[in-house]
């Protein structure tokens, strides 16, 4: 059964979408969740379906304390599932294209640094885009930049507000999120 670890930074609904996905398939299993705040929801969300957690600090991520945790599980994907940090580059070295990310907009549009949840459906809205989605993509040494493995859209009506926008996009993440990741372990 190959293992998928989770980094998640606020309310976890994407990260128990992909650990409840998993634990009803013989494809994968979500072994860890690594998470940077000590509060973040995820926690709960991943103790509910007995995954442990692991919090660390910034100074963990980038003096290579996490990595060293990582290579312990030695997992076969890494999955960033709303998490803020920058991933650093000794991480995504070690596990060339075995890290994703979703975000929350059809990339390279409304990527990059600062550029995550509402304040990417507010840019969205106040821009009058006419359509918007997810992206799934690997993760490289810069803020939204890896090859794109999967993109959705969906049309942004006139009468859309950000929370209207952000209610769609969870829905597009729930929906294909752990069928990529899925996908992606199968043919990596």
């Amino acid at each position: 059964m190959k293992k998928i670890v989770i980094f998640a930074s606020g309310s976890g609904t994407n990260a128990e979408n992909i650990i409840r996905y998993f634990k009803a398939s013989n494809t994968a299993m979500v072994t860890t969740v690594f998470t940077n705040k000590a509060d973040a929801q995820v926690i709960q969300r991943a103790e509910k379906h007995q995954v442990p957690s692991q919090v660390f600090s910034k100074n963990d991520l980038e003096t290579g304390k996490v990595l060293q945790e990582i290579k312990i599980i030695n997992p076969d994907l890494i999955v960033l599932a709303g998490f803020l940090l920058k991933f650093p580059e000794m991480i995504v070295a070690s596990y060339p294209d075995k890290i994703i990310n979703i975000h929350p907009a059809l990339l390279p549009k409304y990527g990059g640094k600062g550029m995550y949840g509402m304040l990417v459906h507010q840019a969205v809205v106040e821009n009058k885009e006419p359509k918007t989605g997810i992206t799934i993509h690997y993760v490289n040494e810069n803020y939204d930049e890896g090859n794109v493995i999967f993109q959705k859209e969906i049309a942004v009506l006139i009468s859309d507000t950000p929370e209207v926008v952000a209610a769609k996009i969870h829905e597009l993440e729930q929906a294909h999120f752990p069928k990529v990741i899925e996908e992606v372990l199968t043919n990596g």
